[in-house]
């Protein structure tokens, strides 16, 4: 009994040889990846033990202060407010829009308002002593408000959105956007002087000034002290 075969004339076709990379461009695409890796690793803090490539370290070049001038002051400051005010500053463009062109800030500024009596400015005759140094009367000036002063310690800027050609922008400009920094600081200086005038520190002032002083009369054995604010 026969069984014919048949045998495959066809034979695989050869498999196509895979391109290697030339060994000039694996040796730093191997290199360019392990240190991918390694600073991928170090940033996100994956192996505690690597040091990190992105830590910063602050050193202080500054140069010594410089005592510019002394200022006499007779001012007894009385009172103190402490403000806080959230500064909302948008700055558009006429004919851009906000993504192109454009920067809105919310600024957080802290600061604080002194109300002072000047005793350097007491009237001729404001103060007057009993012959027995028994009574003495004074009459002060009324309290002024000093100017708002910014803590920079508790203020910062909670967010900005600048438009894609202030970023161009900050990138070749030498104050880095300083500007605006500046520009809201001194809105909420502004916002919170106007604030103050508002209060009642001014009276506090005086109402405290006139304590201060009627215990110093006393403690230097006057019985009687009158501490009058100028009508």
């Amino acid at each position: 009994m026969s069984s014919d075969t048949t045998e495959s004339s066809e034979t695989p076709a050869a498999a196509a040889p895979r391109r290697r990379v030339p060994w000039y461009l694996s040796i730093p695409i191997t290199f360019a990846v392990i240190l991918a890796l390694f600073l991928a690793a170090a940033r996100f803090d994956l192996f505690p033990g690597l040091p990190n490539p992105f830590a910063t370290e602050d050193k202080d070049r500054s140069q010594p202060v410089v005592l510019k001038s002394i200022q006499n002051m007779s001012r007894y400051t009385a009172a103190t407010g402490n403000f806080q005010v959230i500064v909302d500053l948008d700055q558009e463009a006429k004919f851009l829009p906000s993504a192109l062109l454009g920067t809105r800030s919310l600024y957080v500024g802290a600061g604080s308002v002194a109300a002072y009596v000047d005793l350097g400015k007491l009237a001729a005759g404001s103060v007057t002593v009993s012959e027995d140094r028994r009574t003495a009367t004074i009459v002060i000036p009324h309290a002024q408000l000093a100017d708002a002063a910014l803590d920079v310690k508790r203020s910062y800027m909670f967010s900005q959105q600048r438009g894609l050609f202030d970023r161009i922008g900050d990138f070749f400009s030498s104050d880095g956007g300083s500007e605006n920094q500046h520009k809201v600081e001194l809105l909420a200086v502004d916002k919170i002087q106007a604030a103050a005038k508002e209060t009642n520190l001014t009276s506090a002032a005086e109402t405290n000034t006139v304590a201060m002083l009627q215990g110093l009369l006393h403690s230097l054995g006057f019985t009687t002290a009158t501490v009058t604010v100028t009508p």
